[in-house]
């Protein structure tokens, strides 16, 4: 047999907008703290993005400048926020002479 409560109208209602705010507000919680997974590219597409050569890619990553993700024995990778945030003090502008 199943207990029945009887509450006022006005009640249910107050309690159905409270369940709604709740829900609204732990969607946007889910929302806010669920991040989209970073990308790895492996060494090649990694010196392509960022406009280096294979070799300064790695030597940048040996010397602890971008720090790297081992995805087998031989070949690296590199997240793309890492990529976005190193900084571009090393590359050379190229200027055309007048």
């Amino acid at each position: 047999m199943q207990a029945v409560i009887i509450i006022p109208e006005m009640e249910w209602r107050q309690h159905l907008a409270r369940l709604d705010k709740l829900e609204q507000a732990e969607a946007a919680r889910v929302a806010a703290t669920t991040t989209k997974p970073d990308e790895v590219l492996t060494t090649a597409h990694a010196a392509e993005y960022i406009g280096l050569s294979v070799s300064a890619l790695l030597r940048a990553r040996r010397a602890g400048r971008l720090p790297g993700v081992r995805l087998n024995e031989k070949d690296w990778g590199f997240r793309r926020s890492v990529l976005e945030a190193y900084p571009r003090r090393y590359h050379r502008l190229t200027v055309q002479a007048a």
